[in-house]
């Protein structure tokens, strides 16, 4: 029998405790007696393993850890039944949306390799993330509105690790891939709790000042952009750790670099070039163009993974109207890095970014106690979606444009004003 080797050697098993540790006391900030619900690739178990211990130290009553498995992915696009396609595990997803319900906290580790489903139909595939879509929304509705803590790290997969760093054997490439990560997590420090805190300050300062500002709209200006972004009647800006409805400040994004609200779905016009490429199910979509009438969409191409990009926007009706908008400097540490991670959870921190699809109603004055009418009539977009890409870079400027028309710079070459 061949042993598969263990390329979890490879990862620093000081730092790993560490990203472990900021992962719950940072992350989730996880309460005595709470539950936490985790989802990971099988890869990341090392990583799963210590949170686990993290959590029940903190306090946790009970975590269950739900796996994915990519080879056992690959054989459902190999193997199954069309109709498979159009399916969904609706009763784990019920059960989730009861736990968090009931207040269970929820962490995701991501690390599946990006490019996973690039050989299968693009068909297949949209299918397949629609059924998962509408079958996830229960529980998705309690993350998206922040009833609850939440968080995603990362876990260096080996399948991810080289794609990142093509050419590297194995080892070396989730090595890099590992640094990289923990890097970017803050948990190369001496003290990566007391650097979270410094960093999250910092965040404050930015959005405090954009609230003070109330812009009514972003005009962003470069290489094939010029975008006006409305943006949300009664919006308001966030960066950093935040506190959820039940009350607990959590840090949903490891890492994180951005100052991010909500655009008006109805009042975004112009046109708008990505600045990084978009791994999105298996595809690389480069060279994004769109123009938007009346906040959306109306014309979409891409020189790679167009087909994808417009079976996406196809979702449903929100899908071409935006649901975020983000600002991060081109100088964030993750842009000075100079590595494409294929990972929007690390690429999205490089630069100013948009999503596609669902808003989140804690980008609102107040949102905590508004109805989903209101968030609506206010100008919150509806999406089984929420996929973001990224659009700044040190050739974009960025103005705020107030209610007067009067503007003020925001950003000069991807650089706060």
């Amino acid at each position: 029998m061949t042993i598969a080797p263990d390329f979890n050697t490879a990862v620093d098993p000081a730092k790993l405790e560490k990203l472990a540790e900021v992962a719950v006391k940072v992350g989730l900030h996880l309460q005595k007696d709470q539950e936490l619900v985790m989802t990971a690739p099988i890869a990341a178990m090392p990583l799963v393993r210590l949170i686990t211990k993290h959590a029940y130290m903190a306090g946790a009553s009970l975590v269950s850890t739900f796996y994915s498995d990519e080879e056992t992915t690959l054989a459902r696009y190999r193997h199954a039944p069309d109709s498979s396609f159009d399916r969904a595990a609706g009763w784990l997803y019920d059960g989730m949306a009861k736990a968090y319900a009931r207040g269970a906290a929820r962490l995701a580790i991501a690390g599946d390799n990006p490019m996973l489903l690039s050989g299968q139909d693009p068909a297949r595939v949209a299918r397949a993330n629609k059924a998962n879509s509408i079958a996830y929304k229960p529980a998705l509705k309690h993350i998206s509105n922040f009833d609850i803590n939440w968080n995603i790290c990362s876990y260096p997969n080996p399948s991810w690790a080289t794609l990142v760093f093509p050419g590297l054997p194995v080892d070396q490439a989730v090595r890099k891939l590992a640094d990289a990560i923990f890097a970017a997590s803050r948990v190369d420090r001496d003290d990566p709790v007391a650097a979270w805190a410094e960093h999250n300050a910092e965040l404050h300062k930015r959005s405090a000042w954009l609230n003070g500002e109330r812009f009514a709209a972003l005009h962003f200006t470069g290489p094939g952009t010029d975008l006006t972004v409305g943006l949300a009647d009664g919006h308001e800006w966030h960066g950093g750790a935040s506190v959820a409805k039940n009350g607990i400040t959590c840090n949903p994004n490891i890492p994180t670099e951005e100052v991010f609200t909500t655009p008006h779905a109805l009042k975004v016009e112009g046109h708008v070039s990505s600045t990084k490429p978009l791994s999105h199910q298996g595809t690389l979509i480069d060279d994004i163009r769109v123009r938007f009438e009346g906040g959306r969409i109306v014309e979409a191409k891409a020189s790679k993974g167009e087909e994808v990009l417009l079976k996406v926007l196809d979702t449903d009706e929100g899908a071409r109207r935006l649901g975020e908008v983000a600002l991060v400097p081109h100088s964030s540490p993750i842009s000075a890095s100079g590595i494409l991670f294929y990972n929007t959870l690390f690429d999205e921190n490089a630069s100013c970014h948009i999503a596609l699809g669902q808003c989140y109603s804690k980008c609102f004055l107040n949102g905590a106690s508004l109805t989903q009418d209101q968030i609506t009539a206010q100008g919150g977009n509806s999406s089984l979606i929420h996929i973001d890409w990224m659009i700044g870079s040190d050739k974009v400027d960025i103005d705020g444009v107030k209610a007067d028309g009067s503007r003020a710079p925001v950003m000069r070459k991807g650089e706060w004003a």
